[in-house]
Formats: structure tokens, sequence, C-alpha cells
């Protein structure tokens, strides 16, 4: 197209920036298109050609297959991994929560009978008292 075929108008002109109208001129009869008309002739394919297409194609069908194939061998590879990981993880903290809860009871244990050792032993201090007021 040549540069003559086109009008520029200016609609708008702004801090942001401008607006702009073209305007094309028709096309007159005597210009030639830049593009063919009909479309190209294919030339001909033999079966050889045919067969190469074909064969290559299947071959990107199963190289690509075998990739997929690879990938999702991969991502139950790290599912496995990560399972595992979560098994040992609960496993673990399972064994800190049970020795945690036996040192308590053990340690409420062990408070307990030193706090019934200690109203064992005020008890018979008292008794010993009342003995000693008695016997006087």
């Amino acid at each position: 197209m040549a540069t003559s075929d086109i009008q520029v108008k200016e609609l708008e002109k702004r801090a942001s920036g401008q607006a702009f109208e073209l305007i094309l001129s028709p096309r007159s009869k005597e210009a030639v298109p830049e593009f063919p008309l009909s479309p190209p002739k294919k030339k001909d394919v033999s079966l050889e050609e045919i067969q190469k297409k074909l064969e290559a194609a299947e071959e990107r069908r199963k190289s690509h297959e075998a990739e997929v194939l690879k990938q999702l061998a991969e991502k139950r590879e790290h599912e496995k991994e990560v399972l595992q990981k979560a098994i040992e993880e609960n496993n673990n903290f399972s064994k800190m929560a049970e020795e945690k809860l036996t040192h308590k009871m053990e340690a409420n244990k062990e408070n307990r009978e030193a706090q019934m050792a200690a109203k064992l032993e005020r008890l018979r201090e008292k008794e010993r008292s009342e003995c000693k007021i008695r016997i006087k």
C-alpha cells in the first residue's frame, strides 16, 4: 500500500497521549494485490515420504509417552518419599509424646508419693505429740 492511500486525522491531544484516525482510500481496480489469489500448488508426496513422516510421528509419540511415564514414575517416587517421611515424623512425634507422658506420670507419681510420705510423717508426729501429751 502506498503512503498516499492513507490519511491521518488527529482526534485528541492529551497529556497521557494522542488519538489519531487513519482513513484508507478505496482500492483502485488497477492495483495488483500483493498476495496470490490461488493457493500454491502442492507437490506430489511419494509413498516413501509418507512412510518416513509416519515413522517419525510414531517415534515422537513413543518418545513423548516414555517421557510422560518417566515423569509419572518420578512423581510416584517423590510421593512415596514424602509419605515415608510423614510416617517417620509421625512415629517420632508419637515416641516423643509417649516419653513425655511417661516422664510426667513418673514425676507425678514421685510427687504424690513424696506428699503422702510427708502427710504420714506429719500424722505420726501429731500422734507422737498426742501420745506425749496423754502420758504426761
